[in-house]
């Protein structure tokens, strides 16, 4: 079965403050991620924590390796993906590890089978979506 995208999750999530950790955002200022993860933190008013293979840290804001590396007393809320529908599947995998709430692939980003393992473990599934498209949308 195709994810379907609730409405009301994705007000939710844009609505409630929290922590987005957003994977693949680095400090290249081309890539989608750069813009957007600036969109969640100062127009959204979410907390971000940048997550490349290197640990950059991005807009300030200390940069991790992986997920993992988070420290456990800064919970996640949102892993906001920006990696190729390939690599997505892992990320997922390791965002129901690290106990995040919900996953949000990015515009393209498309892993049925990881959709489905996310819902299974509980978390809230965003997939095809922008959260700076999807915002405005809801008066935000």
């Amino acid at each position: 079965m195709n994810h379907v995208n609730d409405p009301a999750v994705i007000e939710r999530l844009l609505r409630s403050k929290g922590r987005w950790a957003i994977v693949g955002l680095s400090t290249n200022e081309w890539r989608a991620a750069y813009d957007t993860s600036l969109f969640i933190r100062d127009h959204l008013g979410m907390e971000i924590i940048p997550v490349n293979l290197p640990g950059d840290p991005v807009h300030g804001e200390t940069g991790y390796a992986r997920l993992a590396d988070i420290p456990a007393g800064q919970p996640i809320d949102v892993v906001d993906c920006f990696v190729n529908s390939r690599k997505v599947g892992d990320v997922v995998d390791q965002a129901i590890a690290a106990g995040a709430k919900a996953v949000w692939l990015q515009l393209g980003v498309i892993d049925e089978a990881a959709a489905g393992r996310a819902k299974a473990a509980g978390l809230d599934v965003v997939m095809n979506a922008c959260p700076a498209r999807e915002a405005p949308r809801l008066g935000l």
